[in-house]
């Protein structure tokens, strides 16, 4: 008998996650857009395996704040912009939309680019491949309700998983990696401005502001409660871990190829696939390339939905997936507009979307730190939390990972400002 009820008791906790598993798996992926891939690219093109030990911090950063997240919208039922509106005031949240749509559009271009510079290496034009992908990602929000929507996205998700192959057969030095990943840098490093500059690239591009709004939306809008979230929980840290596994393989299949051949020079994630081609052979730099083609297009459409969440919540307005266009008229219409201005300057001639990359980089170190302050004033609410609010000791590193990802999000700022 006990052998059965501990066989029942697996079965359930097993479907009540396939129950609520999804945001946090798909928040975290989408994480490892072109901009991150680009930055994980170069990080092992310039530094071999010396910056993997960035990793393991990186890591417990993501779950720490995605946890918090994701608990205050299944205990209030409330997205982020929501509890901030009503705790706070229309005014300053307001201000916060408007610098969030800012910053979430440069984010849009940069997914269109990679999209564009993905397809291109398969010598499809970007204006054949740029509108493709935006009707496509479109239509999959306009058209599907929630559970398809999902489904589509935990798909693309799990397309990361070329990336990690990219890493198996790039035949790196496992040994040597995986000691780098448990050792912290040495003195010569620390006196590098280029490998400083890398460790807050590394560090500053896991968590953004969008991240937050969206996966506590999500939560809310699956439904999640506080009965269920245990098992939410779990989706949450495998999202986190296992978007840093392909982080690390990313980092490793350029260390293994690019950095011992002498290939340092990366500007942009199709120059890693291409410089793949000769050191790792076809394969590699097909699944590389694919990879980045899934991550633009899977970012492409997550941001701009990301986007019109927020805002809708923020300022009162209807939003979700669930909705049709006539009951969330404002909700799909920024959705839209995000996609068509998005993907119409990657088609511009000599547009320069770069810097808009850039820009949008420095306001996402801007917005950060005021969105990590409200959502740990936030949490810690009684009124609002009850049981569910931070113990001391989760505090503790909540408040010590906050500062540290401020730091290096002011850090990436000031950096982004003078290149």
């Amino acid at each position: 008998m006990t052998v059965i009820r501990w066989v029942r008791r697996r079965k359930t906790q097993i479907l009540l996650f396939l129950s609520v598993v999804g945001p946090g798996i798909i928040t975290a992926n989408v994480d490892n857009d072109a901009g991150g891939i680009l930055t994980y690219s170069q990080s092992g093109a310039q530094f071999g395996y010396s910056l993997l030990w960035t990793m393991l911090p990186v890591t417990l950063a993501l779950i720490v704040v995605q946890e918090m997240c994701s608990r205050m919208g299944a205990v209030t039922g409330k997205g982020l912009s929501d509890l901030i509106r009503e705790e706070y005031g229309l005014r300053t949240t307001f201000f916060l939309m408007i610098a969030l749509v800012i910053t979430n559009f440069g984010n849009v271009v940069s997914e269109f680019a990679g999209v564009a510079s993905s397809l291109e290496l398969f010598d499809i034009p970007k204006y054949v491949s740029v509108p493709l992908a935006a009707l496509a990602v479109w239509l999959i929000v306009l058209k599907g309700n929630y559970k398809t929507v999902e489904k589509v996205f935990l798909a693309a998700s799990f397309f990361y998983i070329t990336y990690i192959i990219a890493g198996v057969l790039a035949k790196p030095d496992w040994i040597h990696a995986l000691m780098a990943t448990v050792t912290p840098p040495g003195k010569e490093h620390l006196k590098n401005s280029a490998y400083l500059y890398m460790t807050v690239g590394v560090v500053g591009t896991t968590i953004a502001p969008w991240m937050q709004f969206y996966l506590q939306a999500s939560i809310v809008e699956k439904g999640v409660t506080a009965k269920q979230y245990g098992a939410s929980r779990l989706d949450v840290v495998a999202g986190c871990v296992f978007t840093d596994v392909v982080a690390w393989f990313i980092i490793v299949s350029c260390a293994a190829t690019l950095y011992v051949h002498g290939f340092r020079d990366i500007k942009d994630a199709a120059d890693a696939a291409n410089a793949l081609r000769p050191l790792a052979g076809d394969y590699a730099y097909i699944l590389f390339a694919v990879g980045l083609f899934n991550a633009s297009l899977f970012a492409a459409s997550i941001l701009p939905l990301s986007t019109a969440y927020t805002v809708c919540e923020g300022l009162g307005f209807e939003s979700g997936i669930d909705k049709q266009f006539g009951e969330a008229r404002f909700f799909y219409w920024l959705y839209t507009i995000l996609i068509v201005v998005g993907a119409g300057v990657i088609l511009l001639p000599n547009f320069p979307y770069i810097k808009i990359i850039i820009l949008s980089q420095v306001l996402n170190g801007m917005v950060l730190p005021f969105v990590l302050i409200f959502m740990l004033l936030l949490v810690n609410k009684k009124e609002l939390m009850g049981e569910y609010r931070n113990t001391t000791l989760f505090n503790a590193v909540a408040w010590a990972t906050v500062v540290i990802v401020i730091a290096l999000s002011t850090a990436l700022m000031v950096t982004s400002l003078r290149s």
